[in-house]
Order: structure tokens, then C-alpha cells, then sequence
């Protein structure tokens, strides 16, 4: 990764930092609407996609990258969040809460979720507290499946929908709306929001790594016997990354619920878990920018890969493979293949990438 690593070096200029912040800035503007006039809307709702597992991902590099702590079930974050806000926005209840005290508080209830998850697992490390935190994935999905009897607060298997849009006062999101002359789609206007709430968990994420606790979970990540000796509370501050982490899912969780207008328990399985795990660790454990890059290329990928069957059909004149299982096998060959080359990440922490350097 030669452009990577002049990119290191050139970002130290602050003309070039602020002229690159620029350049992403206007790309990011305009980008729905050239990928909409390309490829379609659909791809403008992957791209909102791309955002939403952004979040996740930074929520989860809290937990894995920067404390070391492998959490297994952090999607049940990302479904409490989901939930909370299906269910205090929808006809379920009969309760229509605004979207502005909807988003804060799923964050919330996550956090306090993080809070109890993170407790009793203070002790366990390693395989054990991924085990234990696999579990409590497992076991939010089931209540979740289950607690439709003998009162029905989650409606089951079935799951919530007629989940209201976001609304902020008389602003829908879910309608067209006209700016300056320019006509903005429902799908546009979601995807103007979740980057701008993206660009807040970046900069919190930032801020956290370069503050005193952002210091101490890496020192935790690294020795947490040594980190003790030190006068480190390693008992809050594992519970704050827990609780921090969770926040950032819920928060997602909510933006999800609203967006797809329909939550069940279907859409928040182990596999995604283990997904944004992967993120995590093929963008760079530990490394904002590398976190960022894993999760852009993870949601885009196997939607890119959908389009074997078209490209079978154009070289062959038939579809030889399915296209559904040639995907998965390619995008599995190509995580197995950047683990094998690039074990640190693609775009890994210059301090990891030291370690790594001197390991081999």
C-alpha cells in the first residue's frame, strides 16, 4: 500500500489536509446524485448502508480495536436500538415518539445494555468472553423471536412494521424535497443525515483515541496487568468502552428501524456480527481510517459481486454457477487472501503495523 503510506506523510502539510478535506467534502455531496444518475437508487441505498455499517463498525472498534476486547454479540446492540425505536414509533403501541428523542435515547438503552454485557465479563478474556458475548447476541435475538406471549411487546418472529420515518418537526425524510432549486429524494434526504451523523461518530471516535481514555483502553489492549500497575481503573474504563461502543450500535440501530420501515429478529443473526467484526479487523484493528475503508468495502463488495450472473451471460451465453453462491465463495477467497497478505489490515495503526513488522 505505497499511496497509503505517502498518505501518512503528506497529511502532516496542512494545505494538503485541508484541500483533501475539501475534495471529500464536495465528492461526498454529489455522490448520490451521480451513483443515482449511473447505477440507480439502488445503489444510492447501499451507499446510506455504507454509512449506517460505518457507525457500527467505529462502535465496535471502541470495544475490539482499541481495549482488545472480542465481542461476538455486538449486533445486539444494534438491535436494541432498532427495536426501541420501532416500537415507541409505530402503531404497535400506538405510540409516536419525535425522532430527535428516539435517536438519543436507543443510544442510551444500548449503552446501559453495553453497560450490563461488559459487568460480569470484567474477568474473562480472549475465547471466553468471545463466548460469553456470542451468548448474550444469541440470547437478546431470541427474546426478541419469543416475547410475543403471553403479552406481545416484540410481535415475535413476525416482527414491527409501519415504523414511522424520520421526522424532525414538519421535515419528513421520507419525502421530496426541494433545496435551492434541486430536488431531493426521500432516499437522498437519509443519506444526507446518516453522513452527517457518521461524520459525528468519526469525530468522537477521534477524540476518544487521542484522550486520556482512549490512552488507557490501548494500554488495557496491550497489558492490562501492567495497565493496573499504573493506577488505571481497568474496571470502568472496560465498562465505559463496552457502554461507548453499544451506543454508537443503538444509535445505528435506530437509523436502521426508521429507514427500512420494518425490523425482525432475521436482520440481527450472528452473521452480522461476525461481518462487522470483519470490518474491523480487514480495515485495520485500532485505525479510524482503516475501519472506515473495511466497512465501505465489505458492504460494497458482495453487492458488486450480484452482477457475476449478467458478466457469466455476456463470456459463456449461460449462467454455469448460481451467482448467490459464486459470490459468497469469491468474497470469502478474497477476505482469506487479504488476511493472508495483509494480516494487520488493509490500512492498519502505524504502531500495529510496527508490531506486526517485528513478529515477523
Amino acid at each position: 500500500m505505497i499511496f497509503l503510506d505517502r498518505w501518512q506523510t503528506l497529511k502532516r502539510d496542512p494545505r494538503v489536509a485541508w484541500s483533501t478535506y475539501a475534495a471529500l467534502a464536495l465528492l461526498l455531496a454529489a455522490l448520490p446524485f451521480a451513483v443515482g444518475a449511473v447505477a440507480g437508487n439502488a445503489w444510492v441505498r447501499i451507499l446510506a448502508s455504507v454509512l449506517l455499517y460505518i457507525m457500527l463498525a467505529l462502535g465496535l472498534n471502541i470495544v475490539v480495536g482499541f481495549a482488545g476486547l472480542l465481542d461476538l454479540g455486538y449486533v445486539a446492540f444494534f438491535a436494541v436500538g432498532a427495536y426501541a425505536y420501532a416500537l415507541l414509533a409505530s402503531p404497535h403501541f400506538g405510540l409516536h415518539l419525535p425522532a430527535w428523542l428516539l435517536l438519543p435515547a436507543g443510544a442510551l438503552v444500548a449503552g446501559v445494555f453495553g453497560a450490563l454485557l461488559g459487568a460480569p465479563t470484567l474477568r474473562l478474556r480472549g475465547d471466553y468472553l468471545a463466548i460469553v458475548t456470542l451468548g448474550f447476541g444469541e440470547i437478546i435475538r431470541i427474546f426478541l423471536n419469543n416475547l410475543d406471549a403471553p403479552i406481545n411487546i416484540t410481535n415475535g418472529p413476525q416482527g414491527i412494521d409501519r415504523i414511522d420515518p424520520l421526522r424532525f418537526g414538519t421535515l419528513s425524510l421520507a419525502q421530496s424535497h426541494s433545496l435551492l432549486g434541486i430536488e431531493m429524494p426521500g432516499l437522498y434526504n437519509h443519506y444526507y443525515l446518516f453522513l452527517l451523523l457518521a461524520l459525528v461518530v468519526i469525530f468522537i471516535s477521534l477524540r476518544l483515541e487521542n484522550s486520556r481514555i482512549g490512552r488507557a483502553w490501548v494500554a488495557i489492549r496491550e497489558d492490562e496487568v501492567a495497565a493496573a500497575a499504573m493506577g488505571i481503573n481497568t474496571r470502568n474504563i472496560k465498562l465505559l468502552a463496552f457502554a461507548m461502543g453499544a451506543s454508537f450500535g443503538g444509535l445505528s440501530g435506530g437509523l436502521f428501524a426508521s429507514f427500512q420501515g420494518f425490523v425482525s429478529p432475521e436482520s440481527f443473526t450472528l452473521i452480522e456480527s461476525v461481518m462487522i467484526l470483519c470490518m474491523v479487523v480487514l480495515g485495520g484493528m485500532g485505525h479510524i481510517p482503516g475501519v472506515i475503508l473495511g466497512a465501505v468495502l465489505l458492504v460494497i463488495l458482495p453487492e458488486a459481486l450480484r452482477y457475476i450472473g449478467d458478466l457469466q451471460n455476456a463470456l459463456l451465453g449461460r449462467i454455469v454457477v448460481d451467482p448467490s453462491d459464486l459470490r459468497l465463495l469469491l468474497f470469502g477467497l478474497a477476505l482469506v487472501g487479504m488476511m493472508l497478505l495483509r494480516p494487520s489490515g488493509l490500512w492498519p495503526s502505524p504502531i500495529r503495523k510496527r508490531e506486526f513488522a517485528a513478529a515477523e
